[in-house]
């Protein structure tokens, strides 16, 4: 992947070295810098001398042709010069006339400092006036980024400064076409710079020392083959203006980051875990205690469902489970955002199904188990049952007994039973465990009757059974319809006027934007589809890729339409409401679906009006542009006093920008934070199995492991949620002890020689996709970044 242009200026101002002009411009003279092409791009490097200023200003010049293919333009490894004499060579400063303030290089007199043939570099272990060559450009050209980026800075708070450079320093680096000096480095055991993105200046400092101390021809050991004395660190802490750019310091600092957003660590494993719920929080009041005692510290309710009510309810229970357990718990609340999704359907039956487990055959395996209580009395253990009913009676739980068999006639007009088999005790009262074998469809106002042999039965009724969730089924080849509506009813869901099934959207925005042939995709890509054709109230849609036995569309599932040009506002009228709930009751707002730093501007300036300075945020990185715009988009965060942090939302992010591309994105966005000292919270389908089935993937074990470069990792809502959140505490535990967990970007390096598939249906499908990762991963992870100097000009 080419390396995009990235030019700066040297800010002294921040590394403060106390030397005047003049001396400072003296020991400049022996640097190895002048005429060097980066990324494409063919850039000098120039000392300007002022009078008015204390310090000169070095800074990187892109040539009048900014033609990334130009044919004039000599190419990273023609410019590297291994000739000694040359590498040591001086600027030439000319003086210019008295009216003038500036002195610039003779280019005929200054040698190329980062060119040299692989021939050439076989020939000897390792050239250490080369790779000094080298690497004193690399600093100078990372100082001038710097400078050049220094009205950025200025704009950043102050407790953001050194993340900010760092920043800076690491989008210069990774401008530079420096793969075989990185390479030769690592090679010869010096330095790793693909392991440095928290502390860039102070590992290409540590290099220069380290190569200056290890050349083969060693010069007097007062002469100082490095000019530049801000290497050299002695007194500089004596400047008010100083920064320790150091790596402990550098690390210290993110780690505060991290702090300030998630709180302190509690234990050794130092990784947070984020778990979503929802209502069903509230319905078994032990689920917040059960999650909090497994290991999860950070509770995430989404705005986009559910209510103030329910809100309230959630983190009352949260705050109170952490008061009792001792133990640390934060809310964060995402903003529902401009996310465009499927509208509301009508409520379907109050209806239960009870399905015991069968084999191929039909016979039963295993009984359904259900929980019968009183209204409001969960069951101990909910991921132990299939299904919860609550039943209203005063005699009727006084006379059941183990044993017992209650008769029932379902939904359907059949006559079932359930055999009471436990009795539990729940935080609430107690309740039994039935079980049935047979098929049956509860609805609220079944009747169960005690089986006695003699008097009368003493009979119970359901009661709250919960409206079943309504959906349509898509194959590949249906047609869908979009329509303009607010709701729809489930007996209108069927054929509209071209034969299709139907859903709603009420956002405007969605019926604008699309045109025929646009990719269109349902519920985090699980359904594509192609628009076939629109109108102002309809959209139809061609469904492209969906299971093979048709997949569910229901109420609230996303929509994405990756290739239109939609725009959205950066909080909408809701996401207002909603915020003043937030600063009232959560610690974090996640900020869903923002574009640009127009929509960061915004949410800043919000929070600034409600005086919300403590208010963590977090920026959900779930689009394209967001992607394309996230070290302007940090910057920008930067600007307030805010805690922040980042979060990898792969699955709109994998919709947005493709499957194929995640693993080298979320690899991207992890470095990138990383240089910005910004926690990063790991999302989307991590251990979804275990969390659905009870059942990991060993895929998913392995996610969790490459999930540990981040911050924090979160779980989404699921029926075996806290047995989820106990092996990813256990999984967390036994890695941070025994394995070093270390940024993979640069080093993904493809760590097996082999990945084998098993045999399936769909194995060439699963080979074509496989090709074509390995084949995106080894083009955009080896040592390269896809920001390289975006925009920072």
């Amino acid at each position: 992947m080419r390396r995009r242009k990235l030019t700066g200026t040297l800010h002294h101002s921040v590394l403060a070295y106390p030397k005047s002009s003049a001396e400072y411009c003296n020991s400049i003279s022996n640097s190895i810098v002048n005429s060097v092409s980066f990324g494409g791009h063919e850039n000098k490097l120039q000392c300007l001398s002022k009078a008015n200023l204390k310090y000169p200003i070095l800074f990187a010049k892109l040539q009048e042709s900014d033609a990334f293919e130009s044919k004039g333009c000599k190419s990273y490894e023609d410019m590297l010069d291994a000739d000694t004499e040359k590498s040591r060579g001086n600027f030439d400063i000319k003086k210019s006339s008295e009216g003038s303030s500036e002195s610039h290089f003779n280019e005929d007199e200054v040698s190329g400092a980062l060119s040299m043939s692989n021939e050439k570099f076989l020939e000897y272990p390792l050239n250490y006036e080369v790779c000094l060559g080298k690497l004193r450009a690399v600093y100078l050209h990372v100082l001038a980024a710097e400078q050049w980026n220094a009205s950025r800075l200025n704009k950043c708070h102050r407790s953001c400064l050194e993340s900010a450079t760092n920043l800076i320093h690491y989008l210069a680096l990774n401008s530079l076409d420096v793969d075989e000096l990185k390479q030769e480095l690592y090679s010869s055991g010096l330095v790793d710079l693909e392991r440095t993105n928290s502390h860039v200046l102070a590992s290409i400092t540590a290099a220069i020392k380290l190569l200056e101390n290890l050349q083969p021809n060693s010069y007097d050991k007062n002469h100082k083959t490095w000019p530049l004395d801000v290497i050299h660190h002695d007194n500089v802490q004596e400047s008010e203006n100083y920064v320790d750019f150091g790596i402990i310091a550098m690390r210290k600092k993110a780690s505060m980051n991290k702090a300030a957003l998630f709180g302190p660590a509690q234990d050794e494993k130092n990784i947070n875990i984020m778990v979503t719920v929802g209502r069903e929080a509230i319905d078994n009041e032990t689920l917040l205690s059960d999650l909090v005692k497994s290991g999860a510290n950070v509770i995430r309710i989404n705005c986009a469902h559910d209510d103030p009510t329910i809100w309230s309810e959630i983190i009352r229970l949260a705050k109170h489970c952490s008061q009792m357990l001792e133990k640390p718990c934060r809310v964060l609340m995402d903003l529902a955002g401009p996310k465009l999704r499927t509208g509301p359907m009508n409520s379907g039956p109050q209806v239960l199904k009870l399905s015991p487990k069968k084999d191929a055959k039909g016979d039963v395996m295993f009984p359904a188990q259900v929980w019968l209580s009183r209204p409001g009395c969960a069951p101990p253990t909910p991921s132990a049952v299939d299904a919860t009913l609550f039943v209203e009676s005063g005699k009727f739980f006084n006379e059941i007994g183990i044993g017992n068999v209650l008769e029932f006639v379902d939904c359907r007009g059949r006559r079932r039973s359930l055999k009471v088999s436990k009795r539990l005790s729940a935080s609430s009262g107690y309740g039994f465990i039935a079980e049935c074998s047979r098929t049956a469809y509860v609805g609220s106002g079944t009747k169960l009757c005690i089986q006695k042999k003699k008097g009368k039965s003493s009979c119970g009724e359901v009661v709250n059974v919960p409206a079943a969730d309504q959906f349509i089924r898509v194959r590949v080849g249906d047609l869908l319809t979009i329509i303009r509506e607010p709701s729809l009813i489930f007996d209108e869901i069927g054929a509209s006027t071209c034969g299709a099934a139907k859903v709603t959207c009420n956002s405007g925005r969605l019926f604008d934007s699309v045109k025929p042939g646009d990719p269109i995709a349902f519920d985090d890509g699980r359904i594509w589809g192609v628009v076939q054709g629109t109108s102002i109230n309809e959209i139809v849609v061609s469904i492209t890729r969906a299971s093979p036995k048709g997949s569910k569309l229901g109420s609230e599932k996303s929509i994405n339409i990756p290739k239109s040009e939609i725009h959205f506002e950066g909080l909408t009228s809701k996401d207002l409401v909603d915020l003043e709930f937030i600063a009232a009751n959560a610690d974090m707002v996640g900020i869903s679906f923002i574009r640009d730093v127009h929509d960061m501007e915004i949410v800043q300036q919000q929070l600034k009006k409600r005086k919300l300075a403590e208010l963590g945020i977090v920026l959900k990185i779930e689009t394209q542009s967001a992607f394309d715009r996230l070290p302007l988009l940090l910057l920008q965060a930067m600007k307030s006093p805010n805690p922040f942090g980042v979060m990898i939302a792969r699955g709109d992010l994998a919709v947005e920008c493709g499957w194929y591309q995640m693993a080298s994105i979320q690899e991207e966005i992890l470095s990138i934070c990383n240089a910005a000292h910004v926690p990063v919270i790991w999302a989307t389908q991590v251990l979804e199995s275990l969390t659905k089935t009870g059942i990991p993937t060993r895929a998913e074990i392995t996610d969790v492991a490459s999930g540990m470069r981040a911050s924090c990792i979160m779980l989404n809502k699921g029926k075996y949620i806290t047995e989820a959140v106990s092996t990813l505490n256990t999984v967390l535990g036994s890695c941070s002890t025994s394995l070093h967990i270390t940024s993979l970007y640069g080093g993904i390096e493809l760590l097996a020689s082999c990945i084998m598939l098993n045999k399936g249906k769909y194995i060439t499908e699963a080979v074509s996709t496989l090709n074509t990762v390995l084949g995106s991963c080894s083009t955009s992870l080896h040592i390269t970044s896809l920001y390289g100097g975006i925009e920072l000009l």
